[in-house]
């Protein structure tokens, strides 16, 4: 079988399956189909899979030309699992989102199993790329296989390769970002490698499929505790009266021994605020707590509560009260130039807004509509900036830096602007910090 998927690989003939045609599937999608192969895509709505086949992009850091000419070369989307027989190939690439309690939700990985589990055969392959925590591949992905009286590293091929997918970061495409891959046999491993060397500059092969899984861990939380860090010492600075961002930059003028992070008003996306508490669940099992990670988590938690009183502060200052005030947020997406909204801190400061009786509107390129109903408020159409729009406002909060905003007009037109990003360099009349 092994040596079956190897030649079907090398020949371009086989047929690549994503499952999950989101931010991490979708550009696997194009990838794969501007190889050669035959793609097929599965998702459980219905209106995106409408969508693809008409070629439409709904995820817009993606350029248009993605699904296009991914439907060009013969990719198809579905709801229907039953196209999983077609398939050599299938890449799992579904939320891993946290309960409410913070522990690990593999619903989505489990329904995906489930749904797939009846159409699989003989010589395929199983790739798990979504982010988990240490030995899911092994206890809960295998033992489903196991159950279909198919050998893994025999009869199916099981895999484990994070994505590293970083949305709005033009700099690095997927074939550029290096690709870990890991198998639970050694001809599972050998059979991923063929598979992802295929659309990927390198391979990185490592022992485990736990390995692998911890490594795609450590890289996200080693940003959330630098990040956890930056902003702690940002609330420091803003009490000492120094500028974090001045700091950071002199810092990081060492050639050596230190990377600049930098501070902002609470993390989003889906990995950042949720992946380090995948490792601090599984840790207990061990034993063990993860205090250093906890205590990042906390800080970073607590970003937009801070936000939030720089705000009150600075109404405080100006004998305005919060209650009936008009309040602009600019940029609610979780990063710069793209639209994604999960976990976005944005979402916490206008919540905290409203709550206190604001009448809040926002601003993003790249968020047409927002749906945010609190105490009878509703926000809904995303505001085209004019001066005159700007200048009718109590106070601007920057929440995100997209490119598309003019910062000179926003600034010359404000007044008064609560910068979470270190945005404004050096001092401003109407420019607050935060």
């Amino acid at each position: 079988m092994k040596r079956e998927i190897i030649q079907k690989l090398s020949n371009r003939n086989a047929t690549i399956g994503i499952i999950g045609l989101g931010y991490i599937g979708l550009p696997l999608v194009h990838r794969f189909s501007s190889e050669g192969y035959k793609v097929i895509g599965i998702d459980i709505s219905k209106e995106k899979v409408d969508s693809l086949n008409e070629g439409e992009n709904y995820i817009q850091h993606l350029p248009e030309f993605v699904i296009k000419e991914s439907i060009a070369n013969g990719f198809i989307a579905s709801i229907d699992y039953e196209m999983v027989k077609e398939m050599d190939v299938i890449i799992i690439c579904v939320p891993t989102p946290l309960s409410p309690n913070k522990d690990p939700d593999l619903s989505f990985v489990k329904a995906a199993l489930d749904s797939i589990a009846p159409f699989l055969r003989r010589g395929q392959a199983v790739s798990l790329e979504s982010t988990t925590y240490p030995f899911t591949t092994r206890d809960v992905v295998l033992p489903k296989i196991n159950e279909l009286n198919l050998e893994v590293g025999r009869d199916i091929f099981l895999i484990y390769s994070p994505e590293r997918e970083d949305p709005g970061n033009a700099k690095f495409s997927i074939r550029e970002i290096p690709k870990l891959v890991s198998g639970i046999s050694s001809d599972c491993l050998e059979v991923g490698i063929k598979i992802f060397g295929s659309i990927v500059d390198e391979v990185i092969p490592v022992s485990s499929t736990q390995t692998a899984e911890m490594a795609k861990l450590l890289e996200n939380i080693h940003r959330a505790v630098n990040i956890g860090l930056v902003n702690e010492m940002k609330m420091l600075c803003d009490r000492m009266d120094i500028d974090i961002h001045e700091v950071i930059d002199a810092a990081a003028s060492k050639p050596f021994g230190f990377t600049p992070y930098y501070p902002g008003p609470g993390l989003g996306g889906h990995c950042i605020p949720i992946d380090p508490f995948y490792l601090t669940w599984k840790a207990k099992e061990y034993g063990l707590n993860t205090k250093f990670i906890e205590l990042a988590g906390e800080i970073n938690e607590n970003m937009p509560q801070w936000v939030f009183s720089k705000v009150i502060n600075s109404m405080n200052d100006d004998r305005k009260p919060i209650a009936g005030s008009n309040i602009l947020v600019l940029g609610v997406a979780y990063k710069k130039n793209v639209g994604d909204l999960r976990e976005s801190p944005a979402l916490e400061i206008i919540d905290l807004l409203l709550s206190k009786g604001a009448i809040v509107e926002f601003s993003d390129p790249f968020v047409e509509n927002l749906s945010f109903i609190q105490n009878n408020n509703f926000l809904d159409k995303s505001v085209h900036l004019e001066p005159d729009v700007l200048s009718s406002k109590d106070l601007v909060i920057f929440t995100t830096d997209h490119d598309e905003f003019d910062k000179d007009m926003i600034r010359e037109n404000s007044k008064k602007i609560i910068d979470t990003r270190g945005i404004y360099k050096g001092s401003f009349i109407n420019v607050v910090k935060a």
